[in-house]
């Protein structure tokens, strides 16, 4: 309608007739307003619909390109070439590129500790060495190796395989030559169902062909699986091994396999020896000592906490003491004795060292080990039972440590409180709580000049009793609003609503906060016994319908949204049931929940 024509001042009749039009043309606008809707509502169920179906085909189509793989391997060239031809063609290739020869180990006392000075003996004598031995209390079976080469056989890439005529990929990818020697003698993986087996390419050489679960293969080497892991033939048959010899055999494994290690400690690179529980020649430990200048990685790791004296070995060196390890950057030590002065703790990038219950060590000499590696990336410590420092603590700065996980006893926050480091970016504190923990965390990021952290992880951890007040020992989350950067978020033991309100984008009494998102960016959340006391089921579906609304409906504080979840884990915190559990599968894409086993 035209108002032009229209008297000036407007009359009565000109009022009634243009009110009367104003709604016919507001009953427009909303008709049209309505079809738009439908029309947006048609086009996201069209969308969630052909989405769905799309996934569908993706993983029909996994399956098949993984049976495609599968066959080509089984057709591939090499297959037909003799074991002994395809053992010399990668043999000349590990001679034209040297690198580090791989021991890899899972074994009991019960096996032939001279399988390592087989594997010592095969693998030369000049090049580096890569050593990985797993000594369990149990007995293995062959399909129980398959772990320990998970993370190191990845030394071939796809395109190597591509060029030898096998389908497949690799978990990891090093140069081919990294995978041609192995300890053992040569390596091929063969893709097809998980379970590794060891095929003998010729029994006098004891090389061997790494495959995975091909029938022929298992009838080979199942019988030798507990005894020797690399389908070799038993030094000494165990079912004509008498008890007397069994066990005279479980008692000195030790010293004869370190025997053979030690002597080419010259040798190392990497060296790895991690057990379940003490056993028997765990004194064999003790002579580690001496120069290893090409050693990168060292670890020796128990999970058994048992109770040892002080060894003279390697971690436990005199401060003054002269040893070659000046390549060392990356330490481990687990429920074995070390001494905080020793040579081995400077210098490092990565340190790693939960102690022995024993140990009560003043926090000035954890400061000290701390300070003795300022180039440091990585830091892990667990100290159950530390003392109060002797000596005054001095701020320390770690201008290059990206890492940080502090477990054990509370004395510990107050070795957080003299540390600076501006490159931080990963926080994990188990500590038992006496303090507000929130307190520790914001004062450190303050002192480090607000690093972008993009992981904290308070309590989640922990299995300790803790002695005053519960869990996190967190009295107010209202330090999450500094953490901007924040992408994962682990909690354990706190109370479960408020922390839920916070990252709804309320207070911690329910009350709206339109002015900031708490933690925008944050895309991972998990929760540990974090148990709910009343309506908190509702609260953390207000929490995901609001950070991961539905499509055409994004809730936002000041045009601004948060980051969708992406994954949520929620263990023994509230009995969601069914319905809601479903309900949060539509909106996150991957959610793992296990029920409180009581409610109170």
């Amino acid at each position: 309608m035209s108002y032009f024509h229209l008297p000036e001042p407007p009359t009565q009749a000109t009022l009634a007739d243009a009110r009367r039009q104003l709604v016919h043309q507001r009953k427009s606008v909303q008709a049209l307003s309505t079809q738009i809707q439908a029309a947006e509502d048609e086009l996201a169920r069209i969308v969630k619909e052909r989405r769905s179906a799309i996934r569908e085909l993706e993983t029909e189509r996994a399956a098949l390109e993984e049976d495609v793989s599968a066959t080509l391997a089984y057709v591939a060239p090499i297959k037909r070439l003799p074991h002994e031809l395809l053992r010399h063609i990668f043999l000349l290739n590990f001679e034209e590129y040297p690198c580090c020869a791989w021991i890899r180990l899972v074994t009991t006392q019960a096996a032939s500790p001279d399988t390592i000075r087989l594997w010592l003996e095969r693998s030369g004598t000049t090049v580096s060495l890569d050593i990985e031995i797993f000594l369990r209390s149990q007995p293995i079976t062959a399909a129980g190796v398959e772990p320990t080469f998970r993370r190191r056989l990845t030394s071939l890439t796809s395109h190597s395989l591509t060029d030898w005529g096998l389908g497949g990929t690799w978990a990891q990818p090093p140069p081919l030559v990294h995978a041609s020697l192995g300890a053992a003698g040569t390596y091929v993986q063969v893709p097809q169902t998980p379970g590794i087996h060891i095929f003998p390419l010729q029994a006098t050489a004891g090389a061997g062909l790494l495959v995975t679960n091909a029938p022929n293969v298992l009838s080979a080497t199942a019988t030798h699986a507990q005894d020797d892991l690399w389908g070799m033939p038993p030094l000494v048959s165990t079912e004509r091994a008498s008890v007397h010899q069994r066990s005279k055999k479980n008692m000195h494994w030790g010293h004869i396999a370190f025997f053979y290690l030690v002597e080419q400690m010259h040798r190392w690179e990497r060296f790895v020896f991690r057990f379940d529980k003490q056993f028997a020649s765990i004194g064999a430990l003790k002579s580690i000592e001496g120069d290893a200048p090409l050693l990168r990685e060292f670890e020796v790791s128990s999970a058994d906490p048992a109770f040892y004296g002080d060894w003279k070995w390697l971690p436990s060196m005199p401060a003054n003491a002269l040893c070659n390890i000046s390549k060392l950057r990356t330490l481990t030590l687990q429920h074995v004795p070390f001494k905080w002065s020793s040579p081995m703790l400077r210098n490092l990038r990565t340190l790693s060292i939960r102690t022995l219950p024993t140990l009560h060590l003043p926090l000035d000499r954890i400061m000290f080990m701390i300070a003795a590696s300022p180039q440091m990336e990585t830091l892990t410590l667990h100290f159950g039972s530390p003392t109060p420092p002797v000596l005054p603590l001095t701020l320390t700065t770690l201008s290059e440590l990206k890492s940080l996980t502090l477990s054990g006893h509370y004395l510990l926050s107050t070795l957080v409180e003299a540390l600076c480091l501006p490159a931080l970016d990963s926080l994990v504190l188990d500590i038992e709580a006496r303090e507000p923990i929130e307190d520790v965390v914001s004062t450190l990021l303050t002192r480090s000049g607000n690093p972008p952290l993009m992981r904290l992880s308070l309590a989640y951890a922990s299995t300790s009793a803790f002695y005053y007040g519960g869990g996190t020992g967190v009295t107010s989350w209202h330090f999450l609003q500094e953490l901007d950067h924040l992408r994962t978020l682990q909690i354990g033991s706190a109370p479960f609503e408020p922390l839920l309100s916070v990252l709804a984008g309320q207070d911690e009494d329910g009350q709206g906060q339109p002015d900031h998102w708490v933690c925008p960016n944050l895309t991972a959340l998990a929760l540990r016994g974090c148990h709910s006391h009343g309506d908190g089921v509702q609260k953390l579906v207000q929490m995901v319908e609001a950070r991961n609304p539905d499509a055409g409906s994004l809730s936002t504080f000041a045009h601004v949204g948060p980051a969708r979840l992406k994954h949520l884990e929620l263990y023994d915190c509230a009995a969601l049931g069914p319905d809601v559990l479903k309900w949060l599968k539509e909106r996150i894409d991957d959610v793992v929940c296990t029920e409180p086993t009581f409610e109170g």
